[in-house]
């Protein structure tokens, strides 16, 4: 049986670690070929190991998201070992401990905005002609419900995420025309490694913390976030396209 998302290749961004290696063992186990890119490259390895193991279809390259000529070439290796490119998973991104605006530094604020904002538009720009050529196809935002409803002390994550938001409706607006979607994900807190190394908190601080205005009562779960991805990136979704999927237990909505 053909799973959803069978023969598809897909590039996923941060997969060596959170949503973005559980995306990557859930596109294989749907029948994707996985081109998982991280900048670790220890870890990046091993979830594409895992996912051999498994018997699923997954490489690892290793990319500075940041410069948009290892971007090209990231993008270049997936065609030269698929032969096309249906899907992109722009998913990488930092955060950091809760800071006032007043203290933060440039440098950290630069790398935000390379990290989750232009890593975006690089490997967007540089597989749109392959997705095209391919008739289609689609891309995955990452964004946060940050973006949405802010806390304190992160102005600037939070900055970021909205613009990967309004990336993501101006890119589908430009080019539905050639079939490729585009759509972004907006999950709430989730104890990745990524707000457990960066932001400072426990996976246990997490829930007992940062969990009291979702009315699910948790936080992000990565399956919950692979389980959306795996129908937006599906023929499922066809006619879906410029959306911000929250994921997050309704903290948005009120």
């Amino acid at each position: 049986m053909s799973g959803r998302l069978q023969d598809k290749v897909t590039i996923i961004t941060g997969a060596a670690s959170g949503f973005g290696a559980e995306f990557a063992r859930r596109f294989a186990a749907e029948g994707a070929h996985v081109v998982g890119v991280d900048i670790d490259e220890a870890g990046g390895e091993a979830v594409a190991g895992e996912i051999r193991a498994a018997g699923g279809s997954a490489g690892f390259f290793r990319c500075d998201i940041t410069r948009g000529e290892e971007v090209r070439a990231c993008v270049a290796h997936a065609l030269e070992a698929h032969g096309g490119l249906d899907c992109v998973l722009n998913n990488a991104g930092i955060s950091y401990p809760s800071v006032k605006t007043a203290e933060m530094a440039e440098d950290l604020y630069d790398a935000v905005f390379a990290v989750n904002v232009k890593s975006v538009h690089l490997f967007s720009q540089a597989a749109l002609p392959a997705l095209e050529a391919r008739g289609g196809g689609s891309i995955l935002n990452t964004a946060s419900a940050a973006a949405l409803r802010p806390r304190p002390g992160g102005a600037a994550y939070a900055a970021s995420k909205g613009a990967v938001i309004t990336y993501t409706k101006a890119l589908a607006v430009e080019v539905g025309r050639a079939n490729i979607r585009v759509n972004a994900l907006a999950p709430v807190v989730s104890p990745t490694p990524m707000v457990v190394n960066q932001m400072g908190f426990t996976p246990a601080e997490v829930e007992e913390r940062l969990t009291g205005d979702i009315p699910l009562g948790r936080a992000c779960d990565p399956r919950d976030m692979a389980a959306c991805a795996v129908f937006l990136c599906s023929d499922e979704a066809a006619f879906v396209t410029g959306a911000v999927l929250t994921v997050d237990g309704g903290r948005t909505a009120g």
